[in-house]
């Protein structure tokens, strides 16, 4: 299905914008930029919240957990439901309820209602970020038109992401319930220009009924996993409970896989996964979000328990990692014109091991400019490279009536990802923290699962080379059997 808005002539840097596409783009920018500004603000925010409401370390984690739980349990129906309902309307009747939700976190008096309202938010997001991803992918032509958009969308999620950690600060001085709040108004108006500006899009007529069974599966696997994971800290990772919860996530898994390769209709369909630049870009997203994540609860930590910063000062401390992702990301496209995702993954991966290795080094009296900011400005660079290709190279290829699912995938592995990873970090920093002990030996519990985090890294480098071998091979093996030059330049573009 093509969009009125989408380009009919072939894409070039030439292409001008209209003030209508412009304005279509800048509301789906501004759901990616709450997302992202949700997930931050919360984290400064969590004493002021736990004091003010009497809640215990454990309640105050599901403040966190019931939004990723929502949202990294849903993301595959949301990205199928955008594709059968309609991208346009699954969009907008989520952004209203992000915005209700948001409302409704600022004035409740009660953990369970907050907790109730986050899982909410997380449930709603599931079904904006790829409803809005697959209308950037079938309103922008593929090619330098849709990876510029989707550079400047990822830049959208990194600036809320630096912004939230900023603005929690500041607000959290007057009180936590302006960090819930605040997203309301910014929703409702992304909401009302959205009424107005973006394209209309059909119902899929030939889907072949709704899968249901494979909706429900899906659905219960995601979220048994994601509370798995969550839950695997507190309870043990070799107890009873959590061994039988991922033995049950297996079967939940495995009897959606039959359900999806016998369904007419799929909500995933398998052949998707054929591609190995589509495997790649999954499997990096997990590495890539799942790192990040990881260090930004370790560095958190160290720099407000150990050194004592605050928490405006912790923020600040990240913003020129936002920075740099906010002013480079939207020339990211016409790189990725130039050299292809594989390679600006490849490089964004190495900067990000180099970024974490260097953090390594951090003591009790760090000199913040020596240690903290090359670090943060390496990993700032690799954001500013990796996310916004991962995020390309994904959709590209893809039907239009598919692209509501693969953004669902895609989504789903960066928030599965990050749940994971924080997971193994929390369980392998918690083992080897003494009780009662020095901060050097803190310090040094810490330093473990800053390893864990470089070899996650590390791992999706690894991963992204395969791709750049493979392509490598394929152009030998083309100019080899060709008589003519022509046949040269196969491969070199994702």
């Amino acid at each position: 299905m093509t969009s009125p808005l989408t380009t009919s002539a072939a894409p070039g840097p030439a292409v001008r914008w209209t003030p209508r596409l412009w304005g279509t783009l800048l509301v789906l920018c501004a759901a990616m930029f709450l997302d992202a500004l949700d997930v931050s603000m919360v984290g400064v925010a969590l004493p002021s919240i736990g004091a003010d409401l009497d809640l215990s370390t454990s309640a105050l984690q599901w403040i966190v957990s019931g939004y990723i739980l929502g949202y990294g349990g849903l993301l595959l129906l949301g990205g199928r439901t955008a594709d059968l309902l309609g991208r346009r309307r699954v969009f907008l009747v989520a952004l209203g309820v992000f915005a209700l939700a948001s409302l409704l976190g600022g004035l409740v008096d009660s953990g369970p209602l907050l907790i109730a309202s986050r899982f909410v938010k997380g449930l709603s997001a599931a079904f904006t970020a790829p409803a809005g991803l697959s209308i950037i992918t079938t309103t922008f032509a593929e090619g330098p038109l849709r990876n510029r958009a989707l550079s400047i969308y990822t830049t959208c999620a990194a600036t809320g992401f630096s912004m939230g950690l900023v603005l929690s600060g500041l607000l959290t001085e007057a009180s936590w319930r302006l960090t819930m709040l605040l997203p309301a108004p910014i929703a409702l108006i992304a909401l009302l220009a959205g009424l107005r500006l973006l394209p209309r899009s059909e119902r899929e007529k030939d889907h072949n009924g709704y899968d249901v069974p494979g909706a429900v599966l899906g659905t219960a696997s995601m979220l048994l996993l994601v509370f798995t994971v969550v839950q695997a800290p507190q309870a043990g990772w070799a107890s009873a409970r959590t061994l039988l919860s991922f033995l049950a996530v297996a079967v939940l898994l495995t009897a959606f896989v039959l359900v999806e390769h016998r369904s007419p209709g799929p909500l995933i369909r398998l052949g998707v996964l054929r591609s190995g630049n589509q495997i790649r870009a999954q499997l990096g997203a997990l590495a890539f979000f799942g790192s990040y994540v990881g260090f930004q609860f370790l560095t958190t930590l160290y720099m407000q328990s150990l050194l004592g910063w605050s928490a405006l000062h912790t923020a600040l401390a990240f913003l020129p990692a936002g920075a740099l992702v906010a002013v480079s990301s939207t020339k990211v496209g016409s790189i990725v014109d130039r050299f292809g995702t594989q390679r600006l993954i490849a490089v964004g991966f190495a900067l990000m091991v180099a970024g974490y290795a260097l953090f390594l080094r951090v003591n009790l009296d760090p000199v913040y400019a020596a240690v903290v900011l090359p670090s943060m400005l390496l990993i700032g660079a690799a954001c500013a490279l990796v996310f916004p290709s991962l995020n390309i190279q994904a959709t590209s290829g893809v039907e239009d009536h598919e692209q509501g699912m693969v953004s669902g995938l895609l989504n789903t592995s960066v928030q599965v990802g990050g749940a994971i990873f924080l997971a193994v970090v929390t369980a392998v920093v918690t083992a080897d923290a003494p009780e009662h002990a020095s901060a050097q030996a803190v310090l040094d519990s810490y330093r473990p699962g800053l390893i864990v985090v470089t070899g996650v890294a590390l791992a999706g480098l690894l991963i992204t080379l395969t791709g750049l071998r493979t392509r490598r091979t394929q152009r030998s093996i083309v100019v080899a059997g060709s008589d003519s030059l022509e046949a040269e330049p196969v491969g070199v573009r994702d």
